[in-house]
């Protein structure tokens, strides 16, 4: 499969989350950032979440919606989404179709051991579904700020 390149159309994908199925043609409400992550309450993606979470209410003046992705259960997602007061979905990818279409799926090394998991990463589309900014391998301090500055000039 091709790598998603800036400036191209994303292909159609349907994801299930925390408030229902996820159409990405069927969103007609402006913006949208997806932040890949691996996995619900761990360090990094609790501050990550926590960072979206707190930037929430600029990114919706903007149109701009967000949506997390990772490999967790909608059941993880929930009690995450829950206890961060996350008001966003989070989108459940058990068969990580929509991160290996993201590019996002890949082997990590884990103390040692190799494994397949997602890489921290973040998508900018406009209102019409075109990438207009991406992140890989992202450090999470500071990062929904860079990403908020940016959806600011689209």
């Amino acid at each position: 499969m091709a790598e998603l390149m800036q400036g191209a159309k994303v292909p159609e994908f349907v994801i299930p989350t925390t408030a229902g199925e996820f159409r990405l043609g069927a969103r007609n409400d402006g913006n949208l950032v997806i932040y890949f992550y691996p996995r619900d309450n761990t360090p990094g993606c609790t501050n990550e979440g926590s960072d979206f979470r707190d930037l929430a209410p600029a990114f919706r003046r903007l149109r701009t919606r967000i949506l997390g992705i990772s490999t967790d259960t909608i059941e993880s997602h929930c009690r995450f989404r829950d206890k961060m007061k996350l008001p966003f979905e989070l989108g459940s990818d058990e068969d990580h179709s929509v991160a290996v279409l993201f590019g996002v799926w890949k082997q990590k090394n884990l103390y040692g051991r190799k494994m397949m998991g997602i890489e921290r990463s973040t998508f900018l589309m406009d209102a019409k579904g075109v990438l207009r900014r991406e992140w890989r391998k992202v450090r999470v301090a500071g990062h929904a700020a860079v990403v908020l500055a940016a959806a600011r000039e689209l």
